[in-house]
């Protein structure tokens, strides 16, 4: 049985963010799902560069990572899940974890980058403050068997 999907009013519909770039670092695409999660909306997203969304600090590498993902055809990341800061409109860092996928035309060309991102800034905080309460109870354990 085969089903017919929109696939337009999956992108809109989906919880996570989907966000397309074109060769020029150029977002085309910015559902509602980034909307939510970096405050943008459509309008205002779609036309910019992706460092809208990039902290300051690692605008240059990621540009610099991108045009030879561009140049090359390839990205050494394939299916892996990435996790990297973000920052939001508000200007609040954010921690998100994504992964992507080229986009080729007919003739096989990079016509752009699509990523699927999800907010991970909770959980990033959650397992910051784990591992500092598990160093505190270590240096404690530590202390009393001295």
């Amino acid at each position: 049985m085969s089903v017919s999907v929109d696939v337009r009013q999956l992108v809109e519909v989906v919880g996570d963010a989907i966000v397309v770039a074109d060769p020029q670092n150029i977002i085309t695409l910015w559902n509602s799902g980034a909307q939510k999660m970096f405050g943008f909306s459509a309008e205002e997203a779609v036309g910019q560069p992706l460092d809208i969304i990039i902290p300051d600090r690692l605008r240059a590498r990621h540009n610099e990572g991108y045009a030879k993902t561009m140049e090359t055809g390839q990205t050494k990341y394939g299916s892996d899940l990435l996790k990297v800061p973000a920052a939001h409109k508000d200007g609040r860092a954010m921690s998100i974890a994504f992964t992507v996928a080229l986009l080729h035309g007919d003739a096989g060309e990079v016509t752009g980058i699509v990523a699927v991102i999800r907010d991970e800034t909770a959980r990033f905080q959650e397992d910051r403050q784990l591992r500092k309460r598990v160093t505190e109870l270590e240096a404690k354990l530590a202390a009393t068997a001295s």
